[in-house]
């Protein structure tokens, strides 16, 4: 009985948390501007953002870290295409074909 009073009140201040947070841009509207250093700082969250979710499953092989795997090749061609050509298919072909290659070449 105990635990789930914890419990609800857990989730009561998280819901309220969040309310709070995303609420407040609403409520004070113009009022509530960011410092410009806190703006730009933020500009780079999104890719920040990318590479965590995508950095993970290109370092890591079978749960174990590994920088010699054909993901990691196929992520160093994307950015050179990407740097280089600057068009969106491009990559995404090149760096398909470099881990379809490798992996069917390394048995992968």
């Amino acid at each position: 009985m105990n635990g789930d009073v914890w419990l609800w009140l857990s989730f009561f201040l998280i819901g309220m948390t969040t309310i709070a947070t995303r609420g407040s841009f609403i409520l004070l509207g113009e009022r509530a501007r960011l410092p410009p250093a806190v703006q730009r700082v933020l500009r780079y969250a999104p890719a920040a953002a990318l590479s965590g979710l995508v950095m993970p499953d290109i370092l890591l092989d079978g749960g174990e870290l590994s920088f010699f795997n054909p993901k990691v090749a196929a992520a160093l061609v994307v950015v050179t295409v990407v740097l280089r050509w600057r068009n969106p298919w491009l990559p995404f072909i090149c760096g398909m074909a470099v881990l379809l290659l490798l992996r069917r070449g390394l048995g992968g």
